[in-house]
C-alpha cells in the first residue's frame, strides 16, 4: 500500500537505541560531575575561572533588563 505505514515502531514507542544512548550519557555526565571538584583543583586559576564562567548559565538564570515606559504607571489595580 502506498502512503500507509505498514511496519516499524508503533507511534509513541521510544527508540531503543536512543534510550540506551541517553542512559550511557547520563551515567558519564554523573561521573564527571562527581569528579568535577577534583578536576577543578588541578587547573590553574585562570582556566578554573573560565570553566566556572562557562558553567554559570546552567546554575543561575540570566537576568534580563526591565523595560519601563515612563508615561504610564508601573502597574494598575483597576480602581480607576
Amino acid at each position: 500500500m502506498q502512503g500507509k505505514k505498514t511496519g516499524g515502531r508503533v507511534a509513541g514507542t521510544p527508540n531503543r537505541l536512543t534510550k540506551e544512548l541517553r542512559t550511557v550519557l547520563r551515567d558519564m555526565i554523573a561521573a564527571e560531575l562527581d569528579a568535577l571538584p577534583t578536576t577543578l583543583e588541578g587547573l590553574p586559576p585562570k582556566e578554573r575561572l573560565d570553566v566556572m564562567i562557562k558553567l554559570l548559565p546552567f546554575c543561575l538564570p540570566k537576568v534580563n533588563a526591565v523595560k519601563s515606559d515612563y508615561d504610564s504607571p508601573p502597574f494598575s489595580f483597576g480602581w480607576d
